[in-house]
């Protein structure tokens, strides 16, 4: 955040038009993981809500915890267009990040490599911040 706010300062004073247009991440996985501890905290399980709704919590905590940052940004005194602020998910981007990966795809820039992937029998693959680790001696079967 600092790096990026000292080049677009740097670039202006240098005579360039610049735009620092602030951008939230959806974070995925992350994101439902804070959201699903929250509502085990609660007692409800994620799947007891349904899909829809689940989702409909996500966006929730987006538009609380997105706004801290943004204020966090600004009390920082970032210099940035907050006006013209970006999240993953908006309808706008959503269709634009999905060819950006289509199109690094097509070009050999995202692969399929061997990599050990975190499994459940219950929900299927499991990212690495997902998963609590705990030493064991026994046999690996892969």
């Amino acid at each position: 955040l600092s790096l990026q706010d000292i080049l677009v300062r740097y670039k202006r004073m240098d005579g360039y038009k610049t735009l620092y247009q602030p951008g939230l991440d959806h974070a995925g996985i992350a994101t439902q993981n804070v959201v699903e501890k929250q509502l085990l905290n609660q007692g409800i399980k994620k799947e007891d809500l349904g899909r829809e709704e689940f989702i409909k919590k996500v966006w929730e905590w987006k538009e609380k915890s997105g706004g801290a940052i943004l204020e966090q940004m600004k009390h920082l005194g970032v210099s940035a267009a907050f006006s013209r602020t970006r999240f993953t998910m908006d309808k706008g981007l959503q269709r634009a990040v999905k060819l950006a990966f289509l199109k690094w795809y097509e070009q050999g820039l995202i692969v399929q490599d061997n990599y050990m992937v975190n499994w459940c029998t219950k929900d299927g693959a499991l990212s690495d911040i997902e998963v609590e680790y705990e030493e064991r001696k026994g046999a690996l079967y892969y």
